[in-house]
């Protein structure tokens, strides 16, 4: 498993949204967007 799988498996078993899981980690949704898809990691 991808670390961007993992990220979205912990968000969705929360019923979080990227936007929810962007303000509860201080980044940007765009950010959030990125990791589960493998873009970016920072």
């Amino acid at each position: 498993m991808q670390i961007g799988e993992t990220i979205r498996k912990f968000r969705k078993e929360r019923n979080m949204t990227q936007e929810e899981m962007a303000r509860r980690l201080g980044v940007t949704p765009p950010a959030v967007n990125k990791w589960e898809n493998g873009i970016s990691l920072r």
